[in-house]
């Protein structure tokens, strides 16, 4: 396996370049996200129209929307590509994606529908991405408020160049353990839709995030029994599961955390439930994938230790 690619750091003042690659934006939102990006010091360069376009369940053309990514991602202006939302549409962006390796790669921030693009970007190019807040969903709430974003984790991702660090979980440990391994994964919808394109994700010898909303428990456990059968779970070193918000259980029903516990505890490895990450009510941290991690499940609260950090020097 070749080594990860590492983007630059952010520093102070320099451009994220704000993009729309999923569903349609809410202008408030967006506004707000923008504000707060820039009271972080940093100038968000949002083609306005481009961002706030609209047609159906995407915002804008699937052509229009490959070609934003592709400007910024390419574009010497910015030091990082920032998305506003998730929702649907990223998928069809990944049949003709045209990043040259050329590219060198920089700080891709997202979570939600962007899972397909950050498993994209890890199985052809060995990008290190960034699953966490978006313009407008997680900076427009603010740092550490409710539906916002985690300040401490999403300064410590983008700038560190020298060193691993921890990040505690606020999770609660169903298998204890420790276990080392790739940290890599998302939404678990994304994930298991995945399964026989060209950036199916291998996951042996990861650490696996898994998260989502908006699914009943016997959705989780079909897309969990999916991932089982196809291989998905042989020689996983441990597994993170997010907060799964609105995702109640009719009454006398298993709940998710039960489905989860029944399908994943067998495996014996390292398990932990409840990890405010992408799809929470909670201050959402923000997590780079790709790195070297420790997942220490038998600690309270449970932690992640990166072991090398997300940026390069």
């Amino acid at each position: 396996m070749s080594h990860p690619l590492k983007p630059p750091p952010l520093r102070p003042n320099d451009s994220v370049r704000v993009v729309s690659l999923s569903s349609p934006v809410d202008p408030a939102r967006l506004d707000n996200g923008l504000a707060e990006i820039s009271r972080l010091g940093y100038r968000p360069l949002c083609d306005r129209a481009a961002v706030l376009a609209g047609e159906g369940f995407f915002a804008g053309p699937a052509s229009a929307r490959c070609k934003a990514l592709h400007e910024a991602l390419a574009e010497s202006e910015s030091r990082a590509v920032v998305c506003t939302r998730g929702g649907y549409g990223v998928n069809y962006l990944l049949d003709a994606f045209p990043v040259s390796r050329s590219i060198p790669p920089k700080i891709f921030l997202g979570y939600s529908d962007l899972t397909s693009l950050h498993l994209f970007l890890w199985k052809h190019h060995r990008w290190v991405t960034f699953y966490g807040p978006m313009a407008a969903a997680g900076f427009d709430a603010g740092a550490n408020n409710p539906h916002g974003y985690d300040h401490a984790s999403f300064l410590r991702a983008i700038t560190e160049t020298k060193q691993g660090y921890s990040i505690p979980l606020a999770g609660q440990s169903i298998v204890s353990g420790t276990a080392k391994g790739i940290l890599l994964g998302g939404c678990l919808t994304l994930l298991e839709t995945s399964l026989g394109t060209p950036w199916e994700p291998d996951t042996r010898e990861t650490v696996l995030l898994l998260e989502d909303r908006g699914m009943k428990p016997w959705q989780v456990d079909r897309a969990l029994t999916h991932l089982r059968q196809a291989g998905k779970f042989e020689n996983v070193s441990g597994i993170l599961l997010g907060d799964f918000p609105d995702c109640e259980a009719p009454s006398g029903t298993e709940t998710v955390e039960e489905v989860a516990e029944r399908i994943l505890s067998p495996l014996g490895v390292p398990l932990i439930w409840g990890v405010p990450v992408g799809h929470t009510v909670r201050p959402l941290i923000t997590l780079p994938l790709g790195v070297r991690a420790r997942l220490v499940s038998s600690s309270t609260p449970p932690s992640l230790e990166l072991l090398e950090p997300p940026c390069a020097p």
